[in-house]
């Protein structure tokens, strides 16, 4: 198997984006080493506190931003050191891929949001979303957006607003409230991220209620 950095696996010090397979639980990581096929990495787990995330034998995929979008190298848990320091040896069981962009993993999530139409502030909550977009609710003045328009929003994030600009796919109009499918089309891939973990919570949240 070849070695380039970026191409075959990422580059040492940069941060990726682990995904266990067959489960709803992705974690960024700084990758430390990588030698013949091993990726060795800091997870962030702060958010798991108490959880074990992942054991010996666990599959997962990782995930590094390129220029033309994403590369993500299968691979299989084969350490994971706690302590102190936590960290995960990889060992890859698969070439390496283009990725477009990552599977957006989409949940019910209700947060505050404000949009801008045309100098015109609207506010409202989420009902779900997804690094790709949200479909949310809003307290209609005056005329409702026509598919097609894009506006700014920011969503109320627990640590700091998110703000992105969306597009209106589908809008239902039901008295005083506006229901509005949203894409995002510009978006950090930062808050992407922050969208993604956040839906991740919310669905291990949900999966914690069913179970009582």
């Amino acid at each position: 198997m070849s070695s380039v950095p970026g191409v075959d696996h990422p580059p040492e010090q940069s941060e990726v984006d682990i995904r266990l397979t067959g489960v709803d639980t992705s974690v960024t990581a700084r990758v430390e080493i990588v030698h013949e096929g091993v990726i060795s990495v800091r997870p962030s787990t702060g958010e798991y506190v108490g959880q074990s995330v992942a054991k010996v034998g666990d599959l997962v995929e990782v995930y590094w931003k390129t220029a033309d979008g994403h590369r993500a190298v299968p691979a299989e848990v084969t350490d994971v050191e706690q302590g102190a320091v936590i960290r995960w040896r990889l060992t890859a069981t698969g070439p390496a891929e283009h990725r477009q962009r990552r599977e957006a993993v989409r949940g019910r999530l209700v947060l505050p949001v404000e949009a801008e139409f045309g100098g015109v502030q609207l506010t409202g909550e989420t009902a779900d979303l997804s690094e790709n977009g949200a479909r949310a609710q809003f307290e209609g003045f005056g005329l409702p957006p026509e598919p097609g328009t894009t506006f700014g929003l920011a969503i109320a994030f627990e640590d700091a607003p998110l703000r992105a600009r969306g597009e209106v796919i589908r809008i239902q109009i039901r008295g005083t409230r506006w229901s509005m499918s949203i894409r995002f089309i510009q978006i950090e891939e930062k808050d992407q991220d922050r969208i993604r973990r956040r839906v991740f919570q919310a669905l291990r949240e949900e999966r914690a209620r069913l179970a009582e």
